[in-house]
């Protein structure tokens, strides 16, 4: 009897104090939001003494692009910066791959990439800083240089985010690894750096973050995705061979622009007549060249093409199809075998962002910027080499940073109203600030949610 009454007694004492125990994690939530306030806040500070260094570097940069697998002065650029911050840095790590480590005791480490090269094209901005860069691509023809894919503020976050956290020591323990990767834009750099030795010979992260512009978000906001964010990106180039000849004498020849066109247009069942509707899939013929004269056919027709998919699975099926299909279509016009190349070498795979890390990082955002200030990005089929690194088995996260106008956003969306220009347009041009300003504060920030104390 006096048992069970002692066990009564505790059973009650235990149900009365059901409260107080839960009470600590919430004061513990009340108690970290304030740790998050108040890192938030120096970060602020420290960025805004630091501001209009990191908006003069961005427009250096933005004047100066340089193309994939030609990042010479960009990449000594940023070895020099993160040099006086205080990492240990090295150089020429897969082409002009730059790698700089910052230890600071016991802990995770986190690796924060940035990309260098910029896209061939005449830049229209009408900036005071646009860039003016001209040069002779492989084929002789005189091209335009422009970073019209966001990758200048991708630099300048990336500097200002190594400054801030290099300020702020007091408040992580672990290693940074900052990496400015080469030839993103022809899908190499990423598997470059990787093949040098980026893994084994510098520490290993244990989570990865990147950030990349978009040309559809007011500046001041960011946008996450969880899991599948990115497609299977490959390029396929395809030679289209026939008989040349006069072209007042159509029947002596075998015309391959003809048959090009014949092939462009079968291309297009790939998606409409043989892969599942529920499987997303593109196949784009973005180049397409050949003859020289009014009247002559020519001898071949070159095709360029970008491939899109989501499943390894579709693409290869789509893959064997653009040679099933280029193969069939020669074949039937008694035209000699064409070239099929698929640059295995610039093989984008599939962005999938770590979805715990990612869930974490937007919840934090949500807290710096404000909930109305971060959206959910869904699914897209352009591609990035930074999912290397997830396949590397790194948990990762990119996030999406807006950059435009919020004005300009808001008319865009208007019925008849002026679209806004996409990224590799020759009228894209991110709003300074505060885009840069929202940028290192994100990524300061996501850094130290993983770092932190």
């Amino acid at each position: 009897m006096r048992k069970r009454i002692i066990l009564t007694v505790l059973a009650l004492g235990l149900i009365a104090a059901m409260p107080a125990l839960l009470s600590p994690s919430r004061g513990e939530g009340r108690a970290g939001n304030d740790g998050v306030q108040e890192c938030r806040d120096e970060v602020k500070q420290r960025l805004a003494a630091d501001y209009e260094r990191l908006e003069t570097l961005y427009k250096q940069l933005h004047a100066n692009p340089e193309l994939s697998l030609h990042e010479a002065r960009t990449s000594a650029r940023l070895a020099r910066e993160l040099k006086e911050i205080g990492f240990d840095v090295t150089e020429r790590v897969g082409g002009y791959g730059v790698v700089g480590v910052l230890k600071n005791g016991q802990g995770p480490t986190v690796m924060v990439r940035t990309d260098m090269d910029a896209l061939p094209v005449i830049e229209r901005t009408g900036l005071p800083y646009a860039s003016k860069v001209r040069i002779r691509d492989k084929n002789g023809n005189e091209v335009g240089v422009m970073h019209a894919c966001g990758h200048d503020m991708h630099m300048a976050c990336w500097v200002g985010t190594a400054r801030v956290l290099a300020g702020m020591k007091e408040r992580w323990k672990g290693t940074l690894v900052f990496i400015g990767q080469p030839a993103e834009e022809i899908g190499a750099g990423a598997r470059m750096m990787l093949e040098a030795g980026l893994f084994k010979k510098f520490p290993r992260p244990d989570y990865a973050f990147a950030l990349h512009c978009v040309s559809n978000l007011p500046y001041g906001t960011v946008a996450y995705t969880e899991g599948l964010a990115l497609a299977n990106t490959d390029s396929v180039d395809i030679l289209v061979r026939g008989k040349s000849g006069h072209g007042a004498a159509p029947h002596t020849t075998i015309d391959p622009i003809v048959l090009a066109a014949r092939i462009v247009l079968d291309l297009q069942t790939l998606v409409s007549r043989e892969t599942d509707p529920v499987d997303p899939a593109v196949v784009t013929v973005g180049s397409i060249h050949g003859g020289s004269k009014h009247n002559i056919i020519p001898g071949e027709v070159r095709l360029q093409l970008t491939v899109r998919s989501t499943k390894d699975s579709v693409r290869k099926h789509l893959l064997d199809g653009i040679r099933r299909i280029t193969e069939a279509a020669a074949k039937g016009a008694g035209a000699p075998p064409p070239e099929v190349k698929i640059r295995e070498a610039e093989f984008t795979p599939a962005l999938y962002n770590d979805a715990e890390l990612t869930r974490k990082t937007a919840a934090l955002f949500k807290e710096v910027l404000g909930a109305d200030k971060v959206t959910v990005r869904p699914p897209v089929m352009g591609g990035e080499d930074f999912s290397h690194y997830g396949r590397a088995r790194v948990p990762v996260c990119m996030f999406w940073l807006g950059t435009i106008d919020p004005k300009r956003v808001a008319e865009a969306e208007q019925e008849g109203a002026r679209p806004l220009p996409s990224l590799h347009s020759d009228l894209f041009a991110p709003v300074p600030e505060p885009t840069l300003k929202t940028g290192v504060l994100a990524m300061s920030m996501a850094v130290l949610n993983v770092l932190g104390k």
